[in-house]
């Protein structure tokens, strides 16, 4: 059974708010788990909600659809699809999980990145980061993910290094992250992609 997760569309500036919390109150290991999506709620094992955005709150003409998948071994992955479309200045459908908990920001600067494990059809797909020096809708941190088979599993890491700065000069800061989102964006495709686990991770020593 799929369930769906209510769309919630928004065009407001985030507001900035102090303090953020440490990896090192999380649990301590190679990786920490963002989300592996079995609770089939919206809710992350982060303990914030998904949410699916796309550029019609923009005036774009792009289609979302976000909903929980059931796979052969009962698990449940998390499935972003439709088809992303140019026009109007459009161009991009995301699911969305914030990072701040209690009005603080994450500090992942104990981690080397992000590790996403994932299928996808062919098209164009990202992860984009949103820290405290991203205050406009626009404004945010991108890194694409490269897949080669539609069917198979594919587990990427993504060093912190490789995300690059959209509409701001600001260096990514990790230590006060406010969301990640893994996004269809930028060419006219027909987008497909399941997660099945979302965490950052720490190289080994």
């Amino acid at each position: 059974m799929v369930t769906n997760i209510a769309h919630r569309f928004c065009l407001a500036l985030l507001l900035m708010a102090g303090g953020s919390w440490a990896a090192e109150d999380r649990p301590i290991g190679q990786t920490l788990l963002i989300d592996d999506f079995q609770s089939g709620t919206g809710q992350a094992v982060f303990g914030t909600s998904w949410s699916g955005f796309s550029d019609r709150v923009m005036g774009g003409r792009s289609e979302i659809n976000l909903a929980y998948q059931r796979l052969s071994d009962t698990s449940l992955s998390l499935r972003l699809s439709g088809p992303v479309r140019l026009d109007n200045n459009g161009g991009f459908i995301q699911a969305r999980l914030p990072l701040e908990q209690s009005g603080q920001r994450f500090d992942a600067s104990g981690w080397s990145g992000i590790e996403v494990t994932a299928r996808a059809a062919p098209g164009a797909y990202y992860v984009h980061l949103r820290s405290r020096a991203t205050w406009l809708p626009w404004q945010y941190y991108s890194a694409q993910i490269g897949f080669n088979d539609a069917e198979r599993w594919q587990t990427h890491r993504i060093p912190f290094e490789l995300f690059q700065a959209e509409a701001t000069r600001s260096v990514l800061d990790v230590s006060s992250l406010k969301s990640v989102a893994i996004v269809a964006y930028g060419e006219a495709f027909d987008a497909d992609i399941e997660l099945k686990r979302l965490s950052f991770y720490r190289e080994e020593d």
